[in-house]
This record gives structure tokens, C-alpha cells and sequence, in this order.
């Protein structure tokens, strides 16, 4: 299926500004004015912890431009930030285009105290896989995670918002060199199985929600799971579906959320439950929900709202101007829940920041 890109409101589209390399703009359009999620949603309050990344906090990295940073708990105990389209220079667009890149926190695992003190490539963050960007094209990291000692990175190939495939990846050096596994097409299930995001459980498996990659097409939210020791092999993933009156696995696979226009997602098991967070595209909002079991029905679980719209110099609490992104730090509890909150608006202010959450219901 071939997907046109996405149009910002309020300027060009980010697959225009990538393709005349004048930066990027996954940011949804500001100005947009929040209303609550599903009635039933707790009261949430938001504090800006720190800017992950920016010329003062990731420069000496050759990385003073950047977004998304998926945080990941690397083996060896120190963090990395999984980011995407990153660029050098004074501002987007500017030279020494990369993406993936890599961004290393080490010496402590306190959320409160989590600052980037090196990258892979060290003094110049490589690009982690292959990527000349011909014609535009991009690798863009929907979900990294770690199951015993290696680390799984999937990512979407093509032109922004035309996902040619998606492919997968693995580390066993702590995210220093990374060596292909597998890919999948960009048109299965009509493309609802770009966007990739792996909730790892105790029992054995891999829980793995998916949608359409590109904000403006309506996408079901479709359930996967794969045994930890199978990730790397798409015949095993078994799809979670509904037919001849029974939910069942191995069945085609159905939504178990309302269609929507969704941006990026990131489901983790924790605390013993599961966690689902997502950019909300209509209304503009960051989301999340908390429910017991991967197969739980998600049309009934309350949608919380942690992230809201507001406009730049008007920032304060859990208003953000351009957010997107929401990955979930790794050692958050639901009552110190951590995100990873992306923003674009011009071309000095595209960065990751880190959001303490507070008051969400587990």
C-alpha cells in the first residue's frame, strides 16, 4: 500500500522537508486544543524532568538535533536512547544526516539523575545499520528492548509515511554493533503491520501491537505474540483474532481497539500488568492504559490522558508544544511512571525530553 505522506497544519510535510534535507517534522500541529479521553480517566499532572538531547546536552556527540530517544535498558546496566533522524550543525536540516543513532547513559539507573554521557561512535554518533537515505528514504526506530543479553531494534524503511518494509535487528555488545535478523513488508494486513511495539512478559513471550505508520491514515491496532526465542522469525509470530465466535491465537488478526490515526506507541509489561502508551492524533493528546492481560479488551480500559497540546512559550506542567513520541523509560513503576517525550516546531527546537507522570491509574 502506498501511503502519502503527512501534511502539518501548520507548515509543509516532514517527508518534503526530509527529501529537500531541510530537517524534519514529526511533530503534530500545534494550536490544537485537548479534550478529555474516555470518561472514567484519572486526573494527571505532568513535570518536565530535563531536555535529553539538544546542543548542550548531546553536541560533544556530533548529535545536537534529534528525536525520539527510546529509552532501553541495555544488559550491562547502562541506558540507551534509540534516536531517530539526527543532524549536525545549527539547527534541522543541517549536515551529517543519520538515523539510527545511539545515545549512552551510564553510572546510574536513578530516572531522576539520567543524563547522556556518551553515544555509540563515541565523540561522533554513527548511524547504527545502513542507511544512504536515497531519494529521501529513512530508517526510523519504532521499538528497541532487551531480553536476557541481547537487544532487539525494529525499524521502519522507505520514504517518511511510505514504509517500504519494516526490518529487525539485534545487538549482543550493548548496542554497539547491530546485525540484521529479518523484515516485513510494508503492505501486510494492509499496511497495519509497520509500526511495532514489544511488551517482553515472564511467560516466555513477546507481545507485539502494530499499526499503519503515517498519522493521517485511520489504522486498527492489531496483537501478535512470538516466544522470546523466536523474534527474529516472522512465521512464528501467531496473530490474536476473532472468528467462528471465539477470540483465539492463530486466528486472522482484529483490532482490539477502536480505528484511529495513531502516531507512535509503546506497550511494556510492568508491575505485573500491561502498559499501552500512544500519540493520540484526534484529539491531539499523549495516552496511555493499563490493563491486566496482552488480550485484554481495550475498547473498555479507560484512556489516560498524560500529555496535552499548548504552543510554544506556553509550556508549563503536562502542556507541551509539538509533542510526540512517549516511549516508556525502562525501570518506571506506574507510581513513578517516566516518558520520553519527542518535539519539533522549528529548527533549533527539535529534541527529546523526559516527563515524570504523575497520578496514572495502574
Amino acid at each position: 500500500m502506498t501511503v502519502p505522506p503527512i501534511q502539518n497544519a501548520v507548515g509543509p510535510s516532514r517527508r518534503t522537508l526530509l527529501t529537500a534535507g531541510l530537517g524534519v517534522t514529526t511533530a503534530a500541529a500545534v494550536g490544537l486544543s485537548a479534550t478529555p479521553a474516555r470518561a472514567g480517566a484519572a486526573a494527571i499532572t505532568g513535570t518536565k524532568i530535563r531536555n535529553v538531547t539538544g546542543p548542550a546536552e548531546t553536541g560533544a556527540y556530533a548529535s545536537p538535533w534529534t528525536d525520539l530517544g527510546i529509552p532501553v535498558r541495555c544488559p550491562n546496566g547502562t541506558t540507551l536512547f534509540v534516536c531517530g533522524d539526527t543532524f549536525d550543525g545549527e539547527g534541522v536540516g543541517g549536515p551529517d544526516w543519520r538515523a539510527p543513532v545511539a545515545l549512552r547513559a551510564s553510572g546510574t539507573t536513578d530516572l531522576n539523575r539520567l543524563v547522556i554521557n556518551g553515544s555509540v561512535g563515541g565523540s561522533h554518533a554513527v548511524g547504527l545499520v545502513p542507511e544512504p537515505h536515497t531519494g529521501g528514504t529513512t530508517a526510523i526506530p519504532s521499538d528497541v528492548f532487551t531480553i536476557g543479553n541481547t537487544m532487539y531494534m525494529h525499524l521502519l524503511r522507505g520514504v517518511l509515511y511510505q514504509t517500504h518494509h519494516s526490518d529487525f535487528w539485534r545487538s549482543t555488545n550493548n548496542g554497539e554493533t547491530w546485525e540484521y535478523l529479518c523484515q516485513w513488508p510494508g503492505d501486510q494486513y494492509g499496511g497495519q503491520y509497520q509500526q511495532k511495539t514489544y511488551a517482553v512478559a515472564d511467560d516466555g513471550y513477546c507481545y507485539v501491537l502494530s499499526t499503519v505508520f503515517n498519522r493521517d491514515i485511520a489504522s486498527d491496532l492489531l496483537l501478535h505474540r512470538v516466544r522470546h526465542d523466536q523474534v527474529g522469525n516472522p512465521a512464528a509470530y501467531q496473530p490474536w483474532g476473532w472468528a467462528n465466535g471465539v477470540w483465539a491465537w492463530g486466528n486472522y488478526p482484529t483490532s482490539i481497539s477502536a480505528r484511529r490515526k495513531w502516531g507512535e506507541i509503546c506497550f511494556r509489561a510492568m508491575g505485573g500488568k500491561y502498559a499501552f502508551t500512544w500519540l493520540n492524533m484526534d484529539v491531539l493528546s499523549m495516552r496511555a492504559q493499563v490493563f491486566p492481560l496482552p488480550t485484554s479488551n481495550l475498547t473498555i480500559i479507560p484512556e489516560q490522558t498524560m500529555i496535552v497540546p499548548t504552543t510554544p512559550g506556553n509550556e508549563t506542567g503536562n502542556a507541551v508544544a509539538s509533542p510526540y513520541g512517549g516511549f516508556i523509560y525502562p525501570g518506571s513503576t506506574f507510581a513513578n511512571f517516566h516518558i520520553a517525550v519527542s518535539q519539533w516546531y522549528d529548527n533549533q527546537n527539535y529534541r527529546v525530553m523526559q516527563y515524570r507522570i504523575n497520578g496514572l491509574a495502574g
